[in-house]
Formats: structure tokens, C-alpha cells, sequence
């Protein structure tokens, strides 16, 4: 089955029209919409009449199970009780009659305005039609069955072609709606009706929505008995706190027949005589989606006898809604129930994701750190080893001490920084690196007397770790090129070897 995009890109532009007609009225999906109006042959009203009152079953289809059905025994056994019953319902089915659905202008059509030439062209035709229209009007007022037969006999495209022969500028629904409710208060006062700011379709649509009853009161300012009707009637006491009951779930819709939608949905209704008033509620024993028409007050009626129907209507149908409630009840507190135990699902799932999360970065940092940790101990091994080797390679470099004829050799005493005291006698030309390598290779001159043969480590670079100092006065000896141990201490003297902290080498 094609997807819905590719099913809309190969519509032509008539079949689009009516989808996005079809759409604006019953805001259905478009993988349902698009085989809705192919079954009904992309007609709009015939596919907004099976979303609303549910499809008929399919002449061909039944045809076909027919063919393929086993073949039923000749034998049959009746019981009169049932069968009565069945009748009875089948009846009470048949009484009740589907709530029509009107297909209005969108509200988005641009209105056709023909040239100027063309319209000052047909001005006298305009003026002779409005002429005639005038007088059907009048001799409609004074021969009230003329319009009433037109409108039985009449051809229903004929029928349903009255556009705006009153001088009422065509609205969108809510506009309409709007319009209606103004003039209303303009008319009659301020008043508590609630009158729905909708289109006839909406009002439907948020009938069944909420599980409501729908009243339809249609109006004609031109009619004897709609002054009266509304007042004595319509705004009376009784009628008004009726509807306003939140216990009776009415919602209410008016309409002036002098307006496109509401003289569609008079005609729709079958409205016989204005004022006129229907009561639209959703049963359910028809279909899941039927809005059904299970009361109409016609004519000038009193305010007792209007709460009457009104309360016989809401009392014979109020129980199917409340089952319908229930079960919406029910659905709801069980989707609810789902929609918790999937957040708590979901919750629990991000606090397990977090806890792994965690483990996982709490894992790769110990890793990095004993990594860190292992090559920092490699590297300390390897600065070991290779200090040792540099030790051993200077050890061999160092110049001998000169013997006792040398009556000029510089006498120093080291004191170290493990308390021992070195006493050792330089040639007075010894550089003072001399002397500083002496300290650091001491332990290998001690240990490998006589020791040949190590090279130097290659790539390492060596730093004392310690400064010579002579304690009294205090002068610190640093290793400076081409100075002498004569020229810094002169024929003798006495050091201390004092380590160098990392602070001190970081400053």
C-alpha cells in the first residue's frame, strides 16, 4: 500500500480540492481520508456523511461473500419473542434520523469580482433579476404555499443554489455565526443563551466531541412569529435555565435562514415551518460516530411545551451518553494508568542509562589514572636508570685527585646531606662543575672503584639536584662556565650540599 504523500503527489487538482475540503470538515487523517473519498467517488458530501453516520455495507462485497458462502439449510426455527424484540429495535433504528452534514464555502476561496466593463454591462439584468426576486418575495408573504411548493419541487441543485438574494454579504461560518449572535443581541437584549460562535459543522463536531446535546434554533426576521417566539418562548425563564443546566449537557446554535449555512441546514432538517428548533445528539446504536436528530419543535410553541420535548429528548438518549462517559472514562483512566507506567518506565530507564553512564566514565578514569600512574612510574624508572648511567659515565671523567707534592691543590670538605663529612683535594685549575659531579658520583665512586666502559645515555639531560653553600658567611657557588675552584673558594673551604625542592626549581 502506497504511503499517504505518495498517494497526495499523484491527485489531480479536483481530487486535492476536495481532500483539503474534507479534511477541514472532519480534521480526519489523510492514510484514512484519501480510500474514504475513493469509495465514495471523491464526493465530498456523500464521504463527510459516512465519516460522520459510518458506511453502509457494500453492494459488491456482499455479493461476492454470497457467491463464496456456504449454502444456509432450508430448515429454520423461529422465536416469536426474539424476533419481536429485533422488530422493535429495528424500528426504533429506522425512527431515528441521521443529523445532516452541510458542505460550506472555505473559507479561503477568493471571491470572484468581475471587470468593471462587464459588471456596468450587465447592470440592467442585475436590476431586472432583483426586480423579479423582490416580487416571488411578495407574493411568497401573500401566497405563503408558493415557496414551500417550489422548494418540493424544485430541482435540489436549483434548491440549493439560493445564494444571497437578500443583500446579506456571504460569511464564513464563524463569521456567520458571529454575525448571528450580534444581531441577536441587537434585536432582543442582552440574554444568557450561550449560542456556540461556530460553524454548523463545528457545533456538530464538539456535540459528539463532548457527548452533548446539540440544539439548532433557526431563525427568519422576515417571519410573523419569530419576535414573539423568541421572546416569549426562546428567552423565556424556564427555557433559559433549562439549557444553562450543566446537568442537561446542551449546547446550542442559531442560525438566520437568510444566511447560506443555515438555510442549507433548514433544508437539511426538513424545516417545515419557523420558527423551528432540533435537538442533535450521538447514538451510539446506530454507529460510533452517528449524530442523529431525536427531536424538532416547529411553529410558535409555549415555554412549557418547548422545556417538554427539550427534557423527552435529553431523558430518552441521556442514558446511552452515560454509558458512552463511562467507557470514555474507563479508556482514559486506563490510558493514564499506561502513559504513568511509561514515564516510570522511561524514568527508570534514564536512571539506569545515567548509572551506566557513570560506571562507564568512573571505569575509564580509573584506567586513565593507573595508565597515567604506569607510565609515570616507567618514566621515573627510566630517569633512575639513566641517572645511574650518567653517574657512572661521569664517575670515569672526573680528573684524579692530585697527590701531596701539589702545593697548591684547593682542600674542600663536603659535608652531605646524609651527615657524612668528604674531604677531597681539587687541582686549583678544576673547573666548579668538577666539583658538583664529584657530589653527585660519589655513591658510584664508592661503590665501582675502577668502573670503565659506560657510555653516556643518549636523549637525557642531567640537573643537580643540590646547591653548594658555604655556611659561614652564607654564599651559594653555582656552576658557572670557566670559573675555577681556586677563583670561587680559593685554597680551601668548607661546603654543605643543600637539596633544591621542586618549588624552588618551579619558581
Amino acid at each position: 500500500m502506497s504511503s499517504p504523500e505518495l498517494d497526495v503527489a499523484q491527485l489531480s487538482d479536483s481530487e486535492r480540492s476536495a481532500l483539503d475540503t474534507y479534511t477541514a470538515v472532519t480534521g480526519q487523517e489523510l492514510s484514512q481520508a484519501i480510500p474514504l473519498l475513493r469509495r465514495s467517488q471523491w464526493n465530498v458530501q456523500i464521504a463527510v456523511s459516512k465519516f460522520f453516520d459510518g458506511e453502509g455495507p457494500d453492494p459488491v462485497e456482499e455479493a461476492r461473500a454470497a457467491l463464496h458462502s456456504p449454502p444456509q439449510p432450508t430448515r429454520r426455527t423461529q422465536n416469536l419473542v426474539m424476533e419481536d424484540t429485533s422488530a422493535n429495535i429495528l424500528r426504533a433504528t429506522h425512527a431515528i434520523e441521521p443529523a445532516p452534514r452541510i458542505v460550506t464555502q472555505p473559507e479561503d476561496q477568493p471571491v470572484f469580482r468581475p471587470p468593471f466593463l462587464l459588471a456596468l454591462f450587465f447592470t440592467p439584468l442585475n436590476f431586472l433579476y432583483r426586480l423579479l426576486c423582490s416580487s416571488f418575495r411578495l407574493f411568497g408573504a401573500l401566497f405563503p404555499f408558493l415557496p414551500r411548493l417550489f422548494s418540493v419541487t424544485a430541482n435540489p441543485a436549483l434548491r440549493g443554489a439560493r445564494r444571497n438574494t437578500n443583500g446579506r454579504r456571504p460569511l464564513a461560518p464563524k463569521d456567520t455565526a458571529a454575525r448571528f449572535i450580534r444581531e441577536f443581541e441587537e434585536e432582543y437584549g442582552a440574554h444568557s443563551l450561550p449560542f456556540l460562535e461556530n460553524g454548523y459543522n463545528m457545533a456538530l463536531e464538539k456535540a459528539h466531541r463532548e457527548l452533548k446535546f446539540l440544539l439548532v434554533v433557526l431563525l427568519s426576521p422576515e417571519h410573523d412569529d419569530t419576535g414573539c417566539w423568541v421572546r416569549d418562548t426562546l428567552l423565556s425563564q424556564e427555557v433559559v435555565d433549562f439549557i444553562n443546566n450543566h446537568q442537561n449537557n446542551i449546547l446550542i446554535w442559531g442560525g438566520n435562514v437568510q444566511d447560506s449555512e443555515a438555510y442549507q441546514v433548514a433544508n437539511s432538517l426538513r424545516c417545515t415551518k419557523l420558527p423551528f428548533a432540533s435537538v442533535i445528539v450521538h447514538t451510539p446504536s446506530v454507529s460510533s460516530t452517528a449524530m442523529s436528530v431525536v427531536a424538532r419543535i416547529a411553529g410558535n410553541t409555549t415555554p412549557l411545551e418547548f422545556v417538554d420535548k427539550l427534557r423527552a429528548a435529553t431523558t430518552q438518549n441521556k442514558e446511552a451518553l452515560d454509558r458512552i462517559r463511562t467507557t470514555r472514562a474507563e479508556q482514559q483512566a486506563s490510558r493514564s494508568i499506561r502513559e504513568q507506567q511509561d514515564s516510570a518506565y522511561e524514568r527508570s530507564l534514564a536512571i539506569d542509562r545515567e548509572r551506566a553512564r557513570q560506571r562507564r566514565e568512573a571505569e575509564a578514569a580509573r584506567q586513565r589514572a593507573e595508565q597515567e600512574e604506569q607510565e609515570r612510574r616507567a618514566a621515573n624508572e627510566r630517569r633512575a636508570q639513566d641517572l645511574q648511567q650518567w653517574k657512572q659515565w661521569r664517575a670515569q671523567t672526573l680528573r684524579d685527585e692530585p697527590g701531596a707534592d701539589v702545593k697548591d691543590a684547593v682542600r674542600v670538605s663536603i659535608r652531605l646531606p646524609s651527615g657524612e663529612r668528604v674531604i677531597r683535594r681539587f687541582a686549583p685549575d678544576t673547573d666548579i662543575e668538577q666539583l658538583y659531579a664529584f657530589v653527585e658520583c660519589y655513591d658510584v665512586l664508592q661503590e665501582s672503584q675502577g668502573a670503565s666502559g659506560v657510555s653516556k645515555p643518549g636523549g637525557f639531560e642531567h640537573q643537580y639536584g643540590f646547591r653548594l653553600v658555604s655556611p659561614m658567611p652564607r654564599a651559594v657557588y653555582e656552576i658557572e662556565s670557566g670559573v675555577t675552584i681556586r677563583e670561587k673558594i680559593g685554597r680551601g673551604g668548607n661546603l654543605l650540599v643543600e637539596p633544591i625542592d621542586d618549588e624552588e626549581e618551579d619558581a
